[in-house]
């Protein structure tokens, strides 16, 4: 991050020091993860802040109709398109290590070049393109996007993705949020 944008003064959150409020979602992230992330220890400051991520997050997981390789597409291109570090790394992570994303196209998203397979290459560039016109793709745009195989509902299904990575790009914009270990080998 520059030293010219502002970091928030609020503290990480962890267990001994949340309220009752904050404990239950930190819990439940401990639980879900294996640990804390550090974006979740700052974005807990405000419990419907996270709350609201984690809802739409879940939403996303079960209801967008994409496979996991295709939700990291979604998720590391959007985190790509908003600039954030934290997420480039935690979804490069996850898309290496957990929903076996091809690497080839986990390194093309993060480098900014064309990405090697067809259907995620449309993917990739539409999510691209949603970023660019705030939703407004044209016609042109949504027919190359629907002719690679995807449905209006999976249209949807990234402006969620979006909303999601707008909650979390952000927060960790204005907390500077540190890059957890275990996605370390992935910052950019």
């Amino acid at each position: 991050m520059s030293n010219n944008t502002y970091q928030i003064t609020l503290k990480p959150v962890t267990l001994a020091s949340a309220n009752e409020a904050q404990k239950s979602i930190l819990e439940r992230a401990q639980k879900a993860n294996g640990m804390i992330p550090n974006m979740y220890k700052n974005m807990v400051n405000l419990p419907g802040l996270q709350d609201t991520y984690d809802t739409g997050y879940a939403h996303f997981r079960q209801e967008s109709g994409f496979t996991p390789a295709e939700q990291e597409v979604v998720f590391l291109t959007s985190s790509v398109e908003n600039g954030c570090g934290y997420c480039t790394a935690a979804h490069s992570y996850l898309a290496d290590e957990v929903s076996k994303t091809p690497s080839e196209v986990t390194k093309a998203i993060r480098d900014g070049n064309e990405v090697p397979d067809s259907k995620l290459a449309a993917l990739a560039e539409f999510v691209k393109v949603m970023h660019k016109t705030k939703g407004n793709p044209s016609p042109q745009d949504a027919k190359v996007f629907l002719d690679a195989g995807y449905t209006e509902k999976h249209i949807l299904g990234i402006i969620l993705a979006m909303a999601v990575k707008t909650i979390s790009n952000y927060s960790n914009h204005i907390f500077h949020t540190e890059i957890d270990a275990p996605f370390q080998d992935w910052a950019i």
